[in-house]
């Protein structure tokens, strides 16, 4: 029986001193990876000629949506049964991208978004602003879109083959982590939510969304 094809895209913006360990903790699981470089200024392209990636790159910084779409065009051209959105910078684990998929193999659902609030041990480690900007994020969310997650804005997802060819996003910025449940909900897509752990580090914090960019988002939505 042949295997299903996965496709795990990472988005990357001058993420230099980490993109070398992530890359390396995916490679060590034989997945097929779809780099997606948005318009880095570091030598991203040195790293990525060290792994057996497909490596795609924007010549300008566009913003992480467009670089998940381009990795999500790219996976649907080669045959992808699923695509797995896995943050550059360190923060997701690897070794849960079998969790992530479970539910779309065994045919539960068109999309899986990970959550860090259904683990105790991840959410305890969450900073308490960030706990806030989440906390308003899910309900602007519902208020939206009818759907309440347990975590918003958690980049770590799986989409099967229907929902690969359905989610496309016109969102360009951070604002796509919104948009994929207008999509979901336009597309009437089964969805289930599964435990995942953030790995908070100073660098991931330095780098991690702040509550002016959540704003930022919420006028997007209301303005499109």
């Amino acid at each position: 029986m042949q295997l299903p094809k996965i496709f795990v895209v990472v988005p990357v913006f001058n993420e230099v001193t980490v993109l070398d360990q992530t890359l390396s903790d995916l490679v060590a699981h034989n997945y097929n990876i779809i780099l997606v470089d948005d318009g880095s200024t570091d030598d991203i392209d040195i790293i990525a000629r060290k792994y057996p990636v497909f490596f795609l790159k924007h010549l300008l910084n566009i913003g992480q949506g467009a670089a998940l779409q381009t990795g999500m065009d790219a996976a649907r051209f080669l045959g992808a049964d699923i695509v797995v959105h896995f943050d550059a910078d360190g923060q997701h684990d690897a070794m849960e991208i079998c969790r992530i998929t479970d539910p779309l193999l065994k045919n539960r659902c068109d999309i899986v978004f990970g959550s860090r609030f259904l683990q105790n041990n991840s959410s305890q480690s969450i900073p308490f602003s960030k706990k806030i900007v989440l906390q308003a994020a899910r309900y602007i969310n519902y208020l939206f879109y009818g759907i309440l997650l347990s975590d918003a804005h958690n980049g770590f997802r799986a989409l099967n083959r229907k929902a690969i060819q359905q989610i496309s996003f016109t969102q360009n910025r951070m604002g796509h982590a919104s948009e994929i449940l207008s999509l979901v909900k336009k597309n009437k897509l089964r969805y289930l939510e599964v435990p995942v752990t953030i790995r908070y580090s100073d660098y991931s914090r330095k780098k991690g969304q702040n509550i002016f960019n959540s704003i930022n988002i919420f006028f997007d939505l209301i303005t499109k």
